[in-house]
């Protein structure tokens, strides 16, 4: 729904995770998000969300009054749960308004 939005609390690093309903071969990830200035991108294979490893993790680029899109695309890997880590922002708060993950 674009209406709606994940917003932080104001400290950093904040995260959440995603889950699928069984394990995934992902081969790409996008977010559209608002003054994340750092984001990581971790996954975990098991059946809980346990066990994340470090996928991708990247500086993103200031977008004054604007959704930041980034896409990151992944070697096809598998994933039950993706975590998304905001270790840093431009301002004290960020919002994420969405996060697609492309693969089968």
């Amino acid at each position: 729904n674009s209406e709606t939005f994940w917003t932080t609390t104001g400290m950093f690093p904040q995260e959440f995770i995603i889950g699928f309903p069984k394990c995934v071969k992902i081969s790409k990830v996008a977010i559209q998000c608002y003054l994340v200035r750092t984001l990581r991108i971790e996954r975990s294979v098991s059946k809980d969300p346990v066990g994340f490893e470090e996928c991708i993790e990247k500086d993103l680029q200031h977008t004054e009054g604007q959704l930041q899109m980034e896409e990151f695309p992944l070697p096809e890997f598998q994933a039950t749960y993706l975590r998304f880590i905001i270790k840093s922002a431009f301002d004290h708060f960020v919002s994420v308004h969405r996060v697609m993950a492309e693969g089968t």
